[in-house]
């Protein structure tokens, strides 16, 4: 099941040709800069949140975390009745972490983080 807007694994994370200067050497740091702004921007666009963020590098996060307090509350007062929904959200909901990095050649790495 694909949610929608979720980030298409086919899809380039690579900045369109040009994005960051004419010239044919390496990336400097305002550009590598530039390239990591426009491949969060389009995380963020799909769906994620920016956990963290330094000149090249940034953690990314998609899905939230279940919060266990609230439920194991509306399963005493239901009863035990919400158990079910209890248990069916903390096997299917999860949180997602990534981490992208900008090398010195303008590549952008990314890495699946816990």
């Amino acid at each position: 099941m694909r949610f929608r807007g979720a980030h298409r694994p086919d899809a380039s994370l690579e900045p369109p040709p040009g994005y960051y200067g004419a010239d044919d050497g390496a990336p400097g740091a305002t550009q590598r800069g530039l390239i990591l702004d426009w491949v969060v921007g389009r995380r963020v666009a799909a769906g994620w949140r920016v956990e963290s963020r330094s000149a090249s590098q940034a953690v990314l996060v998609r899905g939230q975390p279940v919060n266990h307090v609230l439920h194991a509350l509306l399963t005493a007062f239901s009863c035990f009745v919400w158990g079910v929904v209890w248990a069916a959200l903390t096997l299917t909901g999860k949180v997602e972490r990534v981490v992208l990095t900008v090398d010195a050649q303008g590549r952008v790495i990314t890495v699946g983080a816990p």
